[in-house]
């Protein structure tokens, strides 16, 4: 299966890691929260898949449109 690259749509700072890799997860599921502007933002899953990988570590400032994350789909 080909790898999914989730992107950050917004720039903040990671806030939270809600996923960990091997989870299997369902489409909108929360893998990374952001903050942005004192609001939080999650990341969620495009489609159902195992999170492979997370590329950001929590407190990372991240910017719009960076791969955050990799699931298998």
């Amino acid at each position: 299966m080909a790898d999914i690259r989730v992107q950050s749509e917004i720039t903040g700072k990671v806030w939270a890691i809600e996923a960990k890799v091997g989870d299997a997860l369902e489409e909108e599921d929360t893998i990374i929260v952001l903050e942005s502007m004192k609001m939080e933002i999650p990341v969620v899953a495009p489609s159902g898949g195992t999170l492979k990988e997370i590329l950001v570590a929590e407190g990372d400032a991240v910017t719009e449109g960076q791969d955050v994350a990799v699931m298998d789909g």
